[in-house]
């Protein structure tokens, strides 16, 4: 593990802390959200809430390995010898990637068989594109590296292209009052979903030491908040919209 400055510990703590809290107010939220949608509704908001919980727990595991990590002496940080388990990360995604595809085919409200077909590629997708990351994000090889990363690509592009492609049908589809809020939904996904292989390519493009460290662990810290989290409010809010037109009709 690289040696890091106390700026850099606290701030990478403090993301860690941030996250904890964040995960944990929107679990409670969309648990308690599920009795302001209508029932077709609640099975999204419910997967939406293991989301943020499976995330928060992960999060408390990671904050705990970083503080195993290292110690801080006279203001100086030292490493303690135990190796930082960035493991905890990719456990977490390949939990929750798939489910926040789901959640999002859910809130749809598609027919069974489009939602059962739709779920299970996207689902499928997003698990194969995790599992091809992780080679990488262990290596401290650069070619090792770039190999990993532009086979996760793929199926992070076929994900990108179902979305704005395979699902426009769909989305026409929805109700007004909802359509606007389902669009947005499509984009937060995507732009988020952009911050990590950004942030995985950090090393490679002259990020170095403490430095790269930080960089790469407070931005997935706050790529999973947007993903998760406030990926999260426009699920509740997209159902609320939907329950709200269909009990009007």
């Amino acid at each position: 593990m690289d040696i890091i400055s106390l700026g850099q510990y606290e701030l990478v703590y403090n993301a860690f802390s941030f996250a904890i809290a964040v995960m944990g107010a929107a679990t409670v939220f969309f648990f308690l959200g599920r009795s302001q949608v209508s029932p077709a509704y609640r099975t999204a908001l419910t997967i939406t809430g293991l989301v943020t919980l499976i995330a928060m727990y992960h999060y408390v595991r990671i904050f705990g390995s970083w503080e195993a990590s290292f110690t801080v002496v006279a203001g100086q940080v030292k490493s303690t010898g135990v190796k930082f388990n960035d493991a905890y990360r990719y456990v977490d995604w390949l939990l929750t990637v798939p489910l926040l595809l789901i959640e999002l085919i859910l809130v749809m409200r598609l027919s069974p068989a489009e939602t059962m077909a739709k779920g299970t590629k996207l689902g499928l997708l997003a698990a194969i594109m995790v599992i091809l990351g992780y080679p990488g994000e262990i290596s401290g090889d650069a070619g090792t590296r770039w190999l990993w990363w532009s086979l996760a690509m793929i199926p992070f592009l076929i994900i990108v292209y179902d979305l704005f492609f395979g699902l426009k049908k769909s989305i026409d589809s929805q109700p007004a009052s909802a359509r606007g809020l389902i669009s947005t939904a499509r984009w937060v996904t995507v732009i988020s979903w952009c911050f990590y292989p950004v942030v995985f390519v950090f090393p490679m493009i002259g990020f170095t030491g403490g430095a790269a460290t930080t960089a790469v662990q407070v931005g997935y810290t706050i790529a999973d908040i947007v993903a998760k989290a406030m990926f999260g409010v426009l699920i509740y809010m997209i159902a609320v919209r939907k329950s709200e037109a269909e009990a009007h009709a």
